[in-house]
């Protein structure tokens, strides 16, 4: 018996049908993407507010996107990190363990706020940003506000320094519903005192100002200096508990960080009989 092979004939539209549905996906895919791609830097600080991640990946997203649409910042905020880091060794600002020198400032409303004020009631949480303009603060000053409770459950309380006015400020704090205060270190003295502040060159400032970033006008001087960005962790006893210093300041400590510190501070401060009283009960 002589075995006949069967051949039977596929249409070829039916291949063509599947290659244009396919098509007509990535299309639709890269049109979306196209779309939800920031055009501004507005628009890319916008959408790492609205992504829900940790700190580090807002800022990480935002500074992706920004460094798109402006690579000529990216470019002098890399050199400007790189000089930085030449004169850092882990060595800026008060270490653990150290005082944090006592503070006397204005916030947003006029009222005087001094650290030995905040630290009658419990530990501090002291936040050093750039400015109301600086789009990282403003993702790092929200993240705070949203573990504003938890602070406060702690026993802490929060406050941001920063070298602009009260003039800006003001709006700045009810603009982002900050519950905290933000208080104006004037001339930076207080930042300088603690080696925090640094020269952003002539480059810089061009840039700022071609931007509408107008430092002396927030400063009200033409000083063109900035604090690093910085958080410590202020115990009752005015030392130390935790710091990170920020020489790249497009990265910040993790409000989990912070939270975890807060923690580790209270069970270290309470009496040896809660935790005997604690291990009996168990």
């Amino acid at each position: 018996m002589v075995a006949i092979a069967l051949c039977y004939v596929v249409p070829c539209y039916s291949v063509g049908v599947r290659s244009s549905q396919t098509l007509a996906r990535v299309r639709e895919e890269k049109l979306k993407k196209l779309e939800s791609t920031p055009k501004t830097p507005a628009e890319a600080l916008q959408q790492a507010e609205n992504l829900h991640a940790s700190l580090s990946s807002r800022l990480s997203t935002y500074r992706e996107q920004s460094s798109r649409l402006r690579p000529d910042f990216a470019k002098v905020y890399d050199e400007l990190v790189e000089r930085l880091s030449v004169l850092d060794r882990g060595e800026v600002g008060p270490k653990v363990g150290e005082r944090l020198e006592d503070f006397i400032l204005p916030d947003e409303q006029g009222n005087l706020v001094s650290l030995s004020s905040l630290l009658r009631s419990g530990p501090a949480v002291i936040s050093f940003n750039r400015g109301h303009w600086c789009p990282y603060c403003k993702l790092e000053l929200r993240s705070l506000a949203a573990i504003h409770d938890q602070i406060t459950q702690l026993g802490a309380r929060i406050v941001s320094i920063m070298p602009d006015s009260a003039q800006f400020t003001n709006h700045y704090a009810k603009q982002n519903t900050l519950p905290f205060p933000v208080l104006s270190d004037t001339d930076l003295g207080y930042s300088l005192s603690l080696g925090l502040i640094f020269w952003v060159g002539v480059e810089i400032s061009r840039m700022y100002q071609e931007a509408g970033v107008e430092l002396e006008k927030y400063h009200g001087n033409q000083g063109l200096f900035l604090p690093m960005a910085a958080k410590f962790i202020v115990g009752q006893d005015g030392l130390v508990k935790a710091r990170q210093v920020n020489i790249e300041f497009r990265e910040r400590m993790e409000p989990e960080a912070i939270v975890a510190a807060l923690k580790d501070l209270q069970a270290a401060s309470r009496p040896a009989s809660d935790h005997t009283g604690a291990l009996s009960g168990q």
